[in-house]
């Protein structure tokens, strides 16, 4: 088990927090980071209340992603779940990358701590954001957006 190390707002204090060693490597040694110049597909959402972004860029050719990068700012679980759903979107298509849960990208984590599973929602709707992108740039009616309940962030408008 892996540990990351924040420090409590206010009280001067360090809270350690386990994390998998699956997000621990997808915190050091994240894939996928970077921008695609030619990119068909761009979505980017964002957490006030923590202060995380994430954009994800796609590159779709004949209703596959070819390929994905991402630019995420924001903390280690942040940065571990979008580098995972990168990886995990790769070559699948559309419907299949638009399928992709929070859920799948924590358990591919091999879990989230609770307070941080806000950070998988977010890579899900960045995703979703940058396929809905692409549709609407082919002249398509863009899908409808899950909402999750634990509805913890707001769109980044920019």
């Amino acid at each position: 088990m892996g540990r990351l190390f924040k420090k409590s707002k206010g009280r001067g204090e360090i809270i350690m927090m386990p994390y998998s060693d699956k997000v621990m490597e997808h915190f050091r040694n994240p894939r996928n980071v970077g921008e695609i110049s030619d990119a068909n597909g761009v979505g980017e959402v964002g957490n006030p209340k923590c202060g995380d972004i994430m954009k994800i860029y796609l590159k779709v050719e004949d209703n596959i992603i070819k390929d994905v990068k991402f630019k995420t700012f924001g903390c280690g679980s942040a940065i571990a779940s979008s580098s995972m759903a990168t990886e995990l979107i790769k070559g699948k298509t559309l419907e299949e990358a638009w399928e992709l849960s929070n859920k799948a990208v924590a358990d591919a984590l091999d879990g989230l701590p609770p307070v941080k599973m806000h950070c998988s929602v977010l890579a899900e709707e960045a995703i979703h954001k940058a396929i809905n992108d692409y549709r609407e740039s082919i002249g398509l009616e863009p899908w409808e957006m899950k909402v999750h309940s634990d509805h913890i962030h707001d769109e980044v408008h920019g």
